[in-house]
């Protein structure tokens, strides 16, 4: 089951611009996600906070303006960024439309999906090339590029795994894993 509810921050923004956005589905073995999503819509922004069952919480960053996702895995000094595609796009568009105060969906309707981006090693970002959000987010983390791949192959390990649920009713596990360099 998908519960979400939309509380308005008191943050100077128009109530209309800004929301937190509760999310609680279980996990295929039945384990609650707790997830919030800050949706900022002045400035194009949905910050997710995933809370995995080991109570560790990952920020997920998407950019909507400048077409990226900034993953920061909590106690790690690492972001990992890649490039929106159509259905990021269409997922943060239920986010962003989200009206109703709460929104209840059947755990057993829900849409699971599992993406895998490859960690590109060589590719460090330098922070200061990065808008503003992204560069508080991963101010004191070294940043690599990411992307998408059909899987990691019987060669490579999956080094973690995230899992993202949408008021759409669609959840997307998202795995990375490091690529040779």
């Amino acid at each position: 089951m998908v519960r979400c509810w939309k509380r308005s921050e008191t943050t100077g923004l128009e109530d209309s611009q800004r929301m937190v956005v509760r999310i609680t589905v279980p996990d295929l073995t039945g384990t609650l996600i707790n997830q919030s999503a800050l949706v900022d819509k002045h400035n194009d922004l949905v910050t997710y906070s995933v809370t995995s069952p080991a109570n560790h919480t990952t920020t997920v960053l998407f950019d909507i303006k400048h077409g990226l996702i900034c993953y920061k895995p909590m106690n790690q000094e690492t972001c990992y960024l890649s490039k929106m595609e159509r259905s990021d796009y269409e997922n943060m568009q239920s986010l962003l439309q989200q009206s109703m105060q709460k929104e209840v969906l059947l755990g057993n309707e829900t849409q699971r999906q599992t993406e895998f981006l490859g960690v590109m090693g060589g590719s460090q970002v330098d922070v200061s090339t990065l808008e503003e959000p992204l560069q508080a987010l991963c101010r004191h983390s070294s940043i690599h590029w990411t992307r998408r791949q059909d899987g990691p192959g019987k060669h490579r390990l999956v080094y973690f795994c995230i899992d993202i649920c949408f008021p759409s009713n669609i959840c997307v596990s998202v795995c990375f894993y490091y690529l040779p360099e």
